[in-house]
């Protein structure tokens, strides 16, 4: 049986125009996933693209297996290489959504969702809605939910980065 999360990242005083063109730039990712080493120091930026069909990502992330908690050591045999896809729609109006997904080579198990950008009365929220699934008896639920934990932790992460990034880069409101 799958485990569903939903996680808002808030971003006051930012519009969803501004919050999409980050996304949109290049310079954001690299930036994002520099921030990111502090936390797991494989991560990077493997795909880019933005134009007026979206945006498309793929960013690698990989935690040596002594990062793991010791229930993922008994799973995992090697270090975790997860490859994370996002894409977004075009921007229409104040509003778009996307998709993301994260894998694991031979992993047991899958994550993914949606992603939901609308504004808000102070600036704009950024929607995950997530689900994990891992295909182990047993272990299976307390893996899934070991997933949404640590997934709650790096959306926060990103969130408190991206802020920075958009009060740092942002020169016009």
């Amino acid at each position: 049986m799958a485990r569903r999360l939903d996680y808002s990242a808030r971003y006051p005083l930012h519009s969803t125009k501004e919050l999409y063109a980050a996304l949109s730039n290049r310079d954001y990712w690299h930036a994002r996933m520099a921030e990111m080493q502090k936390y797991a120091p494989g991560n990077e930026v493997a795909q880019f693209e933005a134009d007026d069909s979206g945006i498309s990502v793929e960013l690698h992330h990989i935690l040596t297996r002594e990062m793991l908690p010791e229930i993922a050591q008994a799973v995992m045999r090697k270090d975790m290489v997860i490859t994370r896809k996002e894409s977004y729609e075009p921007f229409d109006a104040e509003e778009t959504e996307g998709k993301y997904s994260a894998s694991i080579p031979a992993g047991p198990g899958s994550l993914g969702g949606t992603i939901r950008l609308f504004p808000t009365d102070t600036g704009c929220t950024l929607r995950y809605s997530s689900v994990a699934k891992v295909f182990i008896p047993m272990v299976g639920p307390r893996l899934e939910q070991l997933m949404l934990v640590n997934l709650v932790d790096l959306f926060r992460a990103e969130a408190e980065f991206t802020v920075q990034w958009l009060d740092e880069n942002l020169s016009v409101r």
